[in-house]
């Protein structure tokens, strides 16, 4: 990414590595970014939007039609952003970013947005292994997206293998790089 970083969204997608959302956004916010939260549907199911919008010192968006928005925020954080980090990024938002998908605010944003945009899987092994999963990712990339992980680790499963998030310290390091 670029050192120039001053203004990021953050996406978090509903797996259950979206409870290190709040440490993205400290680390974040330590490095000087202004940080502004966008949560998929099935994420606030993972992590509480109070959390977020507390780290952040902003409201957590939660979708086109949230009335605590006025302007159309898809658009305006799409604009305002210097970047998009997704993360977590689950096997199900990386298909729809690769088919192009508008289905909530967080894909119509990253349609909408000029800003570099950083995916950050986490899933199941067998997910990320998956042929399906595998061809989205390379699309994705043909977009300009970096992607960033996952790791080899444990897995909420309890199973040994690769769709462990990034840890927070190193997707922090990697936005001001």
């Amino acid at each position: 990414m670029a050192k120039s970083v001053r203004r990021v969204v953050l996406g978090v997608t509903g797996s259950i590595a979206a409870y290190k959302a709040p440490l993205i956004v400290r680390g974040l916010v330590k490095k000087g970014a202004e940080v502004r939260c966008v949560l998929t549907p099935s994420a606030e199911r993972f992590v509480a939007t109070l959390s977020l919008a507390t780290v952040s010192k902003h409201p957590v968006a939660l979708g086109m039609d949230d009335s605590a928005l006025w302007e159309m925020a898809h658009l305006s954080l799409a604009s305002w952003a210097d970047l998009v980090l997704i993360a977590p990024a689950t096997a199900d938002f990386v298909a729809r970013l690769a088919q192009g998908r508008a289905q909530g605010l967080l894909d119509a944003l990253v349609l909408s947005t000029k800003s570099p945009v950083v995916v950050c899987p986490a899933m199941d092994a067998e997910m990320w292994e998956h042929p399906a999963t595998k061809a989205n990712i390379s699309r994705i990339k043909e977009f300009g997206y970096c992607v960033l992980g996952p790791e080899k680790g444990e897995l909420a499963s309890g199973k040994i293998g690769r769709g462990r998030l990034v840890e927070p310290d190193e997707i922090v390091r990697s936005v001001f790089t």
